[in-house]
C-alpha cells in the first residue's frame, strides 16, 4: 500500500469544476467523487474561474487545486499556472483523467511517462462560426489532437459520439472505451413547477447558443393549449462564452406560459423533473450525451431530443421518448404533443429501463476498473497490485 501522502491515485484536470455546472463538470465530479468515496486519493486540478472560490479545499474527499485567472477568451479561460500546477499533480499520480475538448490539453499530457492518461473526451469542440470562432476552434483541435496521441486510453460516452467526431481516427488509435456518464438517480419530490392540467415540458442546464432552445420556445408557441407550460431552467447569468437568457425571453415575450426560473438548487432539481410530462433537448451542435435528459428519464420523464450523434443514444437505447430532425420546428411541436400524452405504464416501463442501463455505480465500476489496469501497467515490477479500495483516502 503507498503511503507517500504527496502521491494520487488518480488526478483529474479541467478547467471549469464546482461551482460551475455543465455537463462535462458533473461528469468529472461524479468521477473524481466517486472514485474518492471508493478509497482512491484524488486531485482535481482547475481554474478559480469564479474569484469567490478558494485556491484550495477538499471537498466530499477530493483535493481541489485551483488556479488564477488572468483572462477569459470566448467560452475559455486563461491560468498561466493550470498547466504548471496540473502537470506536477499528474507526476505525483497514477493516472491522469483529461476532460476534453480543453485548450490547455496537449502541453498537460506531454512527457508523462509514468502517469497513465486517460482523455475522457465529451464532444468536439463548439464555437460561433466566425473568424475568431474559427481560429479558436483549429487551437484547440490541435491541442486535443496532441492529448489524444499521448493517451493511454479514450473514454466517450457512447461510440455513436465518436464515430462523428472531427478526432475518431486518434481516439481509435489509442483505443477506446464506451462508458455512459454516471447519472444520478434522484428522488421524486413535490410537484412545484407544475401550473394547472396542460402538459408541462421542460430543459434543465446552461442557457448557451448551441443548445438551440429557442427552438424549443418557437415550437411551444405553435401549441395552442392555454394550459401547457414551457420551463426553461439552468444557468443563465453564468455561461462561458456568454448565455442567450435575454434572448430567449424576449422571444417568449407574451407567452406567460413560458418561464424561466434561473438556476435550481438540487432540491429544486427534483421538484423540476418531478413536475414535467416530457424534457426537450433542441440542441444543434452535437451533444455527447446529455445527462439532465437522462436523470429526467430515470424519473419516469420521456426525453425529445434532437437526431444527432451521441444526444440521440439514450432515446434510442431505452425507447423512451422521441427524436426528431435537428432544427425542425414543426417537428419538434408534433413530437411534444405525441410524446406529452404517453400513459403511465410507459413512463414506468421507460424509468426502469433508464435507471437500469444509467446507473452510476455500473459506469464508475468501469472507470475504476480501466484506471486500476493501466496503473498496473505502469508499475514497477514487483510493486504488488494496489487497489484503489485498499488504499486510505
Amino acid at each position: 500500500m503507498r503511503t507517500d501522502p504527496g502521491h494520487y491515485d488518480l488526478t483529474v484536470a479541467l478547467t471549469y469544476y464546482v461551482p460551475y455546472v455543465s455537463g462535462l463538470t458533473e461528469v468529472a465530479r461524479a468521477v473524481a467523487e466517486g472514485m474518492a468515496s471508493r478509497g482512491a486519493r484524488v486531485a482535481v486540478a482547475t481554474t478559480r474561474h469564479d474569484p469567490a472560490a478558494p485556491a484550495r479545499e477538499r471537498v466530499n474527499g477530493v483535493d481541489l487545486y485551483r488556479t488564477p485567472v488572468v483572462a477569459r477568451v470566448g467560452r475559455g479561460v486563461i491560468s498561466p499556472r493550470f498547466t504548471t500546477v496540473a502537470r506536477a499533480l499528474a507526476r505525483r499520480s497514477d493516472v491522469l483523467n483529461v476532460h476534453l475538448p480543453l485548450l490547455e490539453a496537449g502541453l498537460l499530457t506531454l512527457g508523462l511517462p509514468g502517469t497513465a492518461v486517460v482523455a475522457t473526451h465529451h464532444d468536439d469542440v463548439w464555437l460561433p462560426s466566425s473568424v475568431t470562432g474559427r481560429l479558436q476552434t483549429a487551437v484547440v483541435d490541435r491541442s486535443v489532437a496532441r492529448a489524444l496521441r499521448d493517451s493511454a486510453a479514450v473514454v466517450v460516452n457512447n461510440e455513436d459520439h465518436a464515430a462523428g467526431s472531427r478526432h475518431r481516427h486518434l481516439m481509435e488509435r489509442a483505443g477506446l472505451t464506451a462508458v455512459p456518464p454516471p447519472c444520478r438517480v434522484r428522488e421524486r419530490a413535490a410537484a412545484t413547477f407544475r401550473d394547472g392540467p396542460g402538459p408541462h415540458f421542460g430543459f434543465l442546464g446552461r442557457l448557451a447558443p448551441e443548445k438551440a432552445l429557442d427552438l424549443a420556445v418557437r415550437a411551444f408557441r405553435t401549441l395552442e393549449d392555454p394550459t401547457a407550460r414551457l420551463i426553461i431552467a439552468g444557468e443563465d447569468t453564468r455561461v462561458a462564452g456568454g448565455g442567450v437568457a435575454t434572448e430567449l425571453r424576449a422571444l417568449a415575450a407574451g407567452d406567460t406560459r413560458v418561464r424561466f426560473p434561473g438556476f435550481l438548487t438540487d432540491a429544486q432539481v427534483n421538484e423540476l423533473y418531478s413536475s414535467l410530462d416530457a424534457f426537450v433537448l433542441p440542441s444543434v451542435a452535437e451533444e455527447s450525451f446529455g445527462i439532465s435528459q437522462v436523470e429526467a428519464m430515470m424519473l419516469g420523464v420521456p426525453s425529445i431530443a434532437s437526431d444527432l450523434p451521441g444526444m440521440r443514444q439514450p432515446v434510442l437505447t431505452t425507447g423512451f421518448g422521441r427524436l426528431f430532425e435537428a432544427g425542425d420546428v414543426a417537428a419538434l411541436a408534433a413530437t411534444m404533443t405525441e410524446v406529452a400524452a404517453l400513459d403511465p405504464a410507459a413512463r414506468a416501463a421507460g424509468a426502469e429501463r433508464a435507471r437500469g442501463l444509467y446507473g452510476a455505480d455500473a459506469c464508475l465500476d468501469r472507470y475504476e476498473a480501466l484506471f486500476a489496469r493501466l496503473a498496473a501497467e505502469r508499475r514497477p515490477a514487483g510493486a504488488g497490485p494496489v487497489r484503489a479500495r485498499d488504499r486510505d483516502a
